[in-house]
């Protein structure tokens, strides 16, 4: 609780302890960035608690299609030992030879959504093997979570993105770092007022003036943003700082905060 506000960060990565720093690092690379946290269960939860973040969405993503239910099964079994303070999302792979095996183990396991990160997977969001997938999520509601934009590649930019919007009316899907990470303005005249996208505000601000990020989560609009770290990359305490310091409403950063992401995924 910080401000009064309940806080979910609906954004959070977390590794088992042996590959952690090894994973840290990769993101860093990815960024070219330094991460506030190590990566780690205990870490995140600590880091939490000390900054006032009541909830947090766990998540990792697969490289290859053999670790799909590892991961999954890892970020299961933390979610259970957590005492109710961690959701989880569960990793897809385009390659996986089951994939409506794979979506069915992960909602088995317990876990709310489905994260996919094409810049890191290398794949396009609009890659005919991740058709099925997007079917199944429609079918069973399953929010996902997409690491969305960058300027460097043609994985995730709104041209990908735009067809499976626009084909899977139903689906759920929420733009990770404002819906465009380093395009940010181009992505949001791309997705405003889409009934069926939302976005996390993860590392954005690190890149980003405020004038901007204002700007930018008004087009949005308040029923469509959700507060996230992108942990262990940022610090919750400088995040929040920051988020507060936009001037936002109460009723709108009561929804920003907790309210839209206890929505979209029934917490």
């Amino acid at each position: 609780m910080k401000n009064n506000y309940y806080i979910i960060d609906t954004h959070c990565h977390i590794y088992p302890e042996k590959i952690a720093s090894k994973a840290v690092a990769a993101t860093d690379k990815f960024y070219d960035a330094k991460s506030f946290g190590k990566g780690t269960t205990a870490d995140l939860k600590e880091s939490c608690i000390r900054f006032g973040v009541d909830h947090a969405l766990v998540q990792s993503v697969a490289t290859t299609p053999h670790q799909v239910r590892s991961i999954n099964e890892f970020i299961s079994a933390e979610v259970k030992s957590a005492d109710g303070f961690f959701t989880g999302l569960g990793t897809i792979h385009p390659e996986s030879e089951d994939m409506k095996g794979d979506i069915e183990h992960l909602i088995a396991l317990g876990l709310k959504g489905v994260k996919i990160h094409p810049d890191i997977q290398r794949f396009k969001l609009d890659d005919y093997r991740l058709l099925k997938a997007y079917e199944i999520c429609e079918e069973k509601n399953l929010p996902i979570l997409i690491h969305t934009g960058d300027n460097r590649y043609d994985y995730s930019n709104p041209n990908r993105m735009l067809p499976i919007l626009e084909t899977y009316t139903k689906l759920t899907v929420i733009g990770a770092h404002l819906g465009g990470w380093s395009i940010w303005d181009s992505a949001c005249e791309s997705y405003a007022g889409l009934p069926n996208f939302y976005v996390d505000c993860s590392s954005s601000f690190y890149w980003i003036d405020k004038k901007t990020a204002k700007d930018v989560i008004s087009r949005y609009g308040a029923d469509k943003v959700m507060f996230a770290t992108d942990y262990p990359m940022w610090s919750a305490e400088k995040e929040l700082d920051y988020f507060f310091d936009l001037g936002f409403s109460q009723e709108e950063y009561t929804k920003m905060l907790s309210g839209n992401a206890k929505k979209l995924f029934n917490l």
